[in-house]
């Protein structure tokens, strides 16, 4: 079946007003299955887990179908290494903690400069106890990491890196497979922040070999919550901040309390969204078993290919209008390097000027810093507004790109 844009965009009830949202690198918008899960998981199963009667039961159930769900999505060995939790930013704060217990002074992280905060600040707390930094660099020409000063970067005293998929601000997808292969074969602990990547692209935590990914169903169609996924023999190793009754078995010792059952039965629907549009327009990947990760797989192929065509456009139509300036990789030779994600400044106007006047027109996008605090700061965007954001998703149009580009041509005055 063709991908249509106009059948995807019905199982949206918030489209159907018919403003333009490209805020998806800031959280998507949910189809209408997802709203029917979170609702039934309070009509039928509302309850704790592990009690004796038949709520808490489902309730019980519907964690099970989310790790299972989620261990599909990232290719995880089984639901056993699939953690909730509020948010990434939670988690990984969470995470640095448990780690930070085993480090010792002068113990080094690698971070790099290019990620959202939230995969910077959890790693710095540790800090204060004597664990040292390093910093990866980027090129600010084309916003792509210094890959080149890696193996330089990790020493003998090298314990974890942490590095991101795709910067949240402009779109660039990281060379996972290259660096994470340079910890491995030091030795070194790696943590992905696969936030801005996982709407985009598939994600292949066997393949990639990593022993942390963190991930946010709410930027993929599903509800506010968070995700990490732990290599399970890892997991067992670590020693998790808990209370003295809860299970002393992973992923549950790392939850912290009272999960979100309605956000985790949200997360499965949203997840079975992406596996039908897989059915209905995928083929390929038979390197897998027939079911949902196949499925996924086909999805995330179409979704990139319509989303990679409607960047193309967008890119292009920015590149014609005077006073913008784009940070990222421009060349459409190398857009499969990035995610559909557009970070501009337009001369004359502030970031947060041009944000306000296309959302009186319907357009809604993002300014400001997006939490990439590092990199807008290293760009001299810090102090300035920081930049507009505009990131396309599954269920946009060309017709909304040609208004987004017409909206924006007026405010340079052309």
């Amino acid at each position: 079946m063709k991908y249509s844009v106009e059948r995807i965009r019905g199982q949206f009830p918030a489209l159907a007003a018919g403003a333009v949202f490209f805020d998806g690198p800031g959280g998507t918008q949910v189809p209408q299955a997802v709203m029917d899960a979170v609702s039934a998981y309070y009509r039928e199963a509302n309850a704790n887990e592990h009690g004796r009667f038949a709520f808490s039961r489902r309730s019980d159930e519907v964690v099970a179908a989310g790790r299972a769900a989620m261990a599909d999505l990232l290719n995880a060995r089984s639901g056993d290494e699939i953690v909730f939790g509020a948010n990434m930013t939670t988690l990984t704060l969470h995470l640095a903690r448990i780690i930070g217990r085993k480090l010792q002074a002068g113990d080094e992280i690698i971070v790099t400069r290019l990620d959202h905060d939230a995969n910077i600040a959890p790693w710095l707390h540790l800090q204060e106890q004597g664990v040292m930094i390093r910093w990866l660099e980027f090129d600010p020409v084309d916003c792509t990491l210094k890959l080149e000063s890696l193996g330089r970067t990790i020493t003998d005293r090298t314990r974890l890196l942490a590095v991101g998929g795709a910067s949240n601000a402009f779109g660039t997808v990281n060379d996972l497979p290259r660096i994470l292969a340079a910890a491995r074969t030091a030795g070194v602990l790696t943590f992905v922040d696969a936030v801005h990547y996982a709407p985009h692209r598939p994600i292949d935590v066997q393949l990639l070999n990593c022993d942390f990914l963190a991930c946010s169903p709410y930027k993929f169609y599903g509800p506010h919550s968070g995700v990490l996924y732990g290599r399970r023999e890892v997991l067992e190793q670590l020693d998790p901040f808990k209370v003295r009754p809860a299970a002393d078995s992973a992923p549950d010792r790392f939850e912290t309390g009272t999960k979100s059952h309605e956000a985790i039965a949200g997360v499965a629907a949203a997840i079975d969204f992406l596996a039908a549009l897989g059915q209905e327009l995928g083929s390929g990947c038979e390197s897998y078993p027939a079911g949902r990760r196949r499925l996924l797989k086909q999805a995330l192929a179409a979704v990139s290919d319509h989303e990679s065509s409607l960047f193309a456009r967008l890119l292009a139509g920015l590149k014609e209008i005077p006073g913008v300036r784009i940070y990222g990789i421009t060349d459409p030779g190398r857009l499969h390097e990035r995610t559909p994600t557009a970070c501009f400044t337009l001369a004359g106007r502030t970031p947060a000027e041009v944000a306000s006047r296309l959302g009186d027109e319907g357009i809604h996008v993002w300014d400001g810093d997006y939490y990439a605090w590092e990199a807008m700061r290293y760009l001299g965007l810090g102090d300035r507004g920081g930049a507009v954001r505009a990131g396309l998703s599954l269920y946009n149009s060309a017709g909304e790109v040609d208004h987004f580009l017409n909206v924006l041509r007026r405010l340079a005055g052309v």
